[in-house]
């Protein structure tokens, strides 16, 4: 059974380390907030200019002016901070970010990644994902693995205009965790449920798969 977007959020969450500054995108990244670990010292840094975003607020906390990037309201931690996005850019570009969690439309074996526009079709656009990709080592990209008609979104060669190159080494998406070697995706886990033979065939790129690939455990 595929991931929901909750679950996704909690396998990302898995990844964050006691320290961390890490920058959320638009769309399923925003969920991660809500599944920090306890305990877990991280500072979220949003590039409208905020650091220390925490969970979503509750009906009776909303603060109207206090949103993330994609214009999501959103809370502050004790010790955040806020700042011009000339700063939160240059945090971003200065390599002061440990992990970045983005949305995307295409990924390829080269660990390319597309995630800006759909010709013909209105989105909402770049955003900060170009600095992101360029300011970051540590990325993970989250999506669907293939789209509403069935095509693969994992790609031996991303056919839509690229917001990146070569700076992709982590997907997951709602079938699979992958990571990006020698170009191909390696097959690390999978979601509850779901076969192998799904993954590989809704995989258009080089796929490897191991001798054993565990489920992920929810």
């Amino acid at each position: 059974m595929a991931l929901s977007r909750d679950q996704m959020a909690i396998r990302v969450a898995r990844e964050l380390q006691d320290g961390y500054y890490v920058n959320l995108g638009i769309g399923i990244p925003t969920l991660v907030a809500n599944f920090i670990p306890d305990g877990m010292d991280v500072m979220l840094q949003s590039e409208n200019g905020l650091l220390g975003m925490g969970t979503f607020p509750s009906e009776a906390n909303v603060d109207a002016d206090m949103i993330n990037a994609g214009k999501q309201t959103v809370t502050a931690v004790s010790g955040s901070s806020i700042f011009s996005s000339a700063e939160s850019f240059a945090m971003i570009r200065g390599g002061h970010v440990d992990l970045t969690v983005l949305g995307a439309f295409e990924v390829d074996v080269s660990g390319n990644i597309a995630s800006w526009m759909i010709p013909n079709k209105l989105i909402k656009g770049m955003g900060g994902a170009m600095d992101l990709v360029a300011g970051a080592d540590n990325i993970i990209v989250t999506m669907t693995h293939a789209s509403k008609g069935g095509d693969s979104k994992l790609l031996e060669v991303c056919s839509l205009p690229l917001t990146g190159k070569g700076c992709i080494k982590k997907v997951l998406t709602d079938l699979a965790w992958l990571e990006i070697e020698n170009g191909a995706f390696v097959l690390k886990e999978r979601a509850p449920g779901v076969s192998i033979e799904e993954i590989q065939a809704k995989t258009q790129g080089r796929l490897i798969v191991p001798d054993h690939v565990p489920e992920m455990v929810f």
